[in-house]
């Protein structure tokens, strides 16, 4: 048998000391890093306030790009902003939604510039026609087929723009809209320029389309008449208009002496003309095939 040699080690000081000093260092590190977010947050706020109050971020310049009919001043009055507005402090959002506010606006963007510049770019409405509503006023589409303005001739000038009629409003959710298969078939002849100039559109729910035309179809110098009339119904368009220009080639080479007074292309395979004599006595108008 051997001498138990083993003999424990004495406790450290220190081991006893260690549980009574965490918890206070634990409580310091939760109170040091709480003052540092009251300070960090402070100095953002120090710092917010020294930028949206400082004059040297003042709006000095506005830069306005895409207007052509609605004049630049217009435009800074919606944005609201003055030489006393600070760059930084306004919410480019809510401007961009006061300048659309403005019926020939269609988009806006607003963006800062520097450190006293603001830029914006206007994109305007594209007009495509004008409805005559019976007992309304007239009201300006755009090329969607959207109104968007009441039509004032003398502000808007538009008189080179085609009159649609025969069409209604209809309210779809919250807005008023041209919708149905006569206004589509509209919207669908007014993308083939090859018409000439339209000068109004009349819209019939049962026969379609019957447009009055700057008359491109008589060659003859001795023809006074300016303006002609074309049933169209409701499609194919784009044929009818190679199969008018090919009629006007033949009245032009086979009777010279006759001019086309209105043509009927409602039906593309039986088509029907009114003819006129050139005749600087008098005017004979009768109908063919």
């Amino acid at each position: 048998m051997k001498q138990n040699r083993y003999k424990p080690e004495p406790i450290s000081p220190k081991g006893e000391l260690a549980p009574a000093v965490a918890p206070k260092n634990r409580r310091f590190n939760v109170f040091f890093a709480f003052g540092f977010v009251v300070l960090m947050s402070l100095s953002a706020i120090w710092i917010y306030d020294a930028i949206t109050q400082s004059p040297f971020f003042a709006i000095k310049q506005v830069d306005i790009s895409g207007t052509q009919r609605v004049a630049n001043a217009e435009v800074i009055q919606l944005t609201g902003v003055t030489d006393q507005t600070n760059l930084f402090q306004i919410n480019l959002k809510t401007i961009e939604q006061q300048i659309c506010c403005h019926p020939w606006i269609a988009k806006a963007c607003v963006k800062r510039s520097l450190f006293s510049a603001l830029v914006v770019t206007i994109i305007e409405e594209e007009p495509l026609a004008i409805v005559n509503i019976e007992n309304l006023t007239d009201i300006i589409i755009n090329t969607q087929g959207h109104p968007f303005k009441e039509y004032d001739p003398q502000k808007d000038q538009l008189n080179f723009l085609p009159v649609i009629s025969g069409m209604d409003l209809t309210r779809t959710g919250n807005a008023f809209q041209f919708e149905g298969p006569l206004f589509n078939a509209i919207m669908d002849l007014l993308e083939i320029p090859g018409f000439g100039r339209i000068n109004t559109i009349m819209g019939d729910k049962n026969t379609g389309i019957t447009i009055q035309t700057q008359d491109i179809y008589n060659k003859n110098p001795g023809h006074t008449q300016t303006i002609i009339p074309i049933k169209l119904g409701f499609t194919r368009f784009e044929e009818k208009r190679i199969k008018a220009i090919k009629i006007s080639a033949y009245m032009d080479k086979n009777f010279p002496e006759k001019a086309i007074h209105a043509m009927d292309l409602y039906n593309i395979e039986k088509i029907f003309i009114t003819t006129k004599e050139i005749n600087a006595l008098h005017h004979t108008i009768e109908k063919g095939v």
